[in-house]
């Protein structure tokens, strides 16, 4: 799908993650209960965040001395990233320059636009090709 990069910024809210392996298993990484948007300005900027719904508060502290477990939890429920982005035909590129998981700091997602019509907007990406968790990640966006 390719598509001229003003029809695409703007602010988009999550409707759906899947993750659908080679081996035929389908995975919901979040669950199917989300929240979060995605950004993309026309100064180039993009900042990404997705959470499960059902994010529990802390009971054993704060922000900074909840409980390792609990702080874990909040980790794997939530996806936040941010930085410069470039529309190249039917993809576009994230160039991550901050980002809750640090390995994605300094290099750049690359996400396939799947066309869906009717205001939606899809990113798919491959992810680990040619492993066991070889699969496609498909995340479904609306304004």
């Amino acid at each position: 799908m390719t598509q001229d990069s003003a029809s695409l910024r703007g602010l988009w809210h999550i409707v759906s993650w899947v993750q659908d392996y080679d081996d035929g298993r389908l995975i919901h990484p979040m669950g199917e209960a989300l929240e979060g948007f995605i950004d993309y300005r026309e100064d180039g900027s993009f900042a990404v965040m997705i959470s499960r719904k059902d994010r529990a508060p802390f009971t054993t502290g704060g922000q900074w001395d909840a409980s390792d477990a609990e702080k874990a939890a909040a980790y794997q429920a939530m996806l936040a990233y941010a930085g410069r982005y470039e529309f190249t035909g039917d993809h576009v590129l994230h160039h991550v320059e901050i980002c809750l998981y640090p390995g994605w700091i300094g290099g750049t997602q690359r996400r396939r636009l799947v066309s869906t019509g009717g205001g939606e907007l899809a990113l798919e990406a491959r992810l680990e090709e040619g492993t066991g968790q070889a699969r496609t990640a498909r995340i479904l966006w609306r304004r």
